[in-house]
């Protein structure tokens, strides 16, 4: 069977993480949707997203298709119905459709033809950027049992101080010494060839994935993620950094969700609780509005390739678009639309050739090459968020 993750109706509540990927790759967790969705299926996936982001993120269409909503994260249960799908049939969670099954014949598809087969247990759906941190916790639970099962851990470095050493696993090629690892409150996956320099302190649940790393004296309560080749620093909390981000100096970041190749500089503290410990609203690309969160703790949620200078301060609940650029005194605005460049006295537009200088060097320092495919992307996302900026 083939199978394909579409995006679905969750995609602009989940911007601006979905400028720049389908919502099959976001990670939460320790693997990203797509890749637990894989796993489960024992196969590849392609996907269903943006015309801009198809020639990245194809779409392989065979006879028979299994389309799956990317918002819905796997379980056993799910996975079981999904594989038994056959001809006009569909999965529904209420008025959300899960998956369903089309062939390449089939010219258009109308649900009310369907056999609707409802899934009634629990299941997480990251619908709004915010899920991403606050459903967490839960999901690491989900991935950790998922990647460890019927497999033995490294041995934990006797320099460690250990709570719950039943609950961490550590890949091959991990570097973890002189560090307090406490499991008693959430599982520790620690992923090959990730480094946790001396004096981190961590407390479960937590994930560090491949070749990233802390600095020395780390502070980290759960439920955080820090993805492939990232580094981070200082202290934070319940946190997802995507892969290739760094924030490696003091500084506080909680609740918070930060993209693939962003940088946060030294002493750079984001706030997650506002002074009335009023409920946060946070800006909305889908409403074109700022739409209350529901949630007290509620810090930054920062797009690809976006950066900020030394000493910067972001208020409760701010949103940065992709490859926004953010620097000076005092707090800035707490929506920073996408290709913005400044800080609380103003900001200009940062134009794609300044800007992509940058992705370039910074690739570079990866020994990647920066894409005619990734410029045309970028260049897309500038032309879309241009009705946010004001100069």
């Amino acid at each position: 069977m083939n199978y394909i993750l579409f995006d679905g109706p969750s995609r602009n509540n989940l911007l601006p993480f979905t400028f720049t990927r389908p919502v099959a790759d976001l990670r939460v967790g320790i693997l990203t949707i797509r890749e637990k969705w894989e796993m489960y299926l024992k196969t590849t996936t392609t996907t269903v997203t943006e015309d801009y982001l198809s020639d990245k993120y194809p779409m392989v269409e065979m006879d028979e298709n299994i389309m799956i909503n990317a918002s819905f994260l796997p379980n056993l249960e799910l996975v079981e119905m999904v594989r038994e799908l056959s001809e006009n049939q569909a999965i529904f969670k209420g008025e959300d459709i899960i998956a369903f099954y089309t062939s390449k014949a089939q010219e258009d598809i109308d649900f009310n033809r369907f056999e609707a087969l409802e899934y009634n247990a629990d299941i997480i759906k990251i619908e709004y950027t915010y899920d991403i941190f606050s459903k967490n916790e839960e999901a690491i639970l989900e991935d950790f049992g998922l990647l460890t099962k019927d497999r033995h851990s490294c041995p934990i470095p006797s320099s460690n101080n250990v709570i719950g050493a039943e609950h961490i696993f550590i890949e091959d090629g991990a570097s973890v010494e002189y560090s307090t690892l406490n499991a008693s409150t959430g599982p520790i996956y620690i992923g090959k060839n990730a480094e946790l320099f001396e004096g981190t302190l961590i407390r479960g649940p937590f994930a560090i994935c491949e070749g990233a790393g802390t600095k020395l004296g780390t502070k980290i309560y759960g439920a955080t993620t820090i993805g492939p080749y990232s580094k981070v620093g200082g202290e934070v909390k319940n946190i997802v950094m995507f892969a290739n981000s760094n924030k490696g100096h003091e500084g506080y970041l909680g609740n918070s969700v930060i993209g693939e190749w962003c940088n946060l500089g030294a002493d750079t503290n984001s706030s997650n609780l506002k002074n009335n410990y009023a409920q946060v609203r946070l800006w909305n690309y889908e409403s074109e509005g700022f739409v209350n969160t529901g949630l007290q703790f509620c810090g930054l949620m920062m797009g690809d390739h976006s950066k900020c200078g030394i000493n910067t301060m972001f208020n409760t609940g701010t949103v940065v678009g992709v490859s926004a650029n953010v620097f000076g005194s005092g707090f800035p605005r707490n929506f920073i639309p996408s290709f913005s460049w400044g800080g609380s006295s103003g900001f200009s537009t940062y134009q794609t050739k300044r800007a992509f200088e940058v992705v370039e060097r910074v690739f570079s320092r990866r020994q990647l090459e920066f894409t005619e495919q990734e410029k045309k992307i970028l260049e897309q996302v500038f032309e879309l968020t241009r009705p946010y900026r004001r100069a």
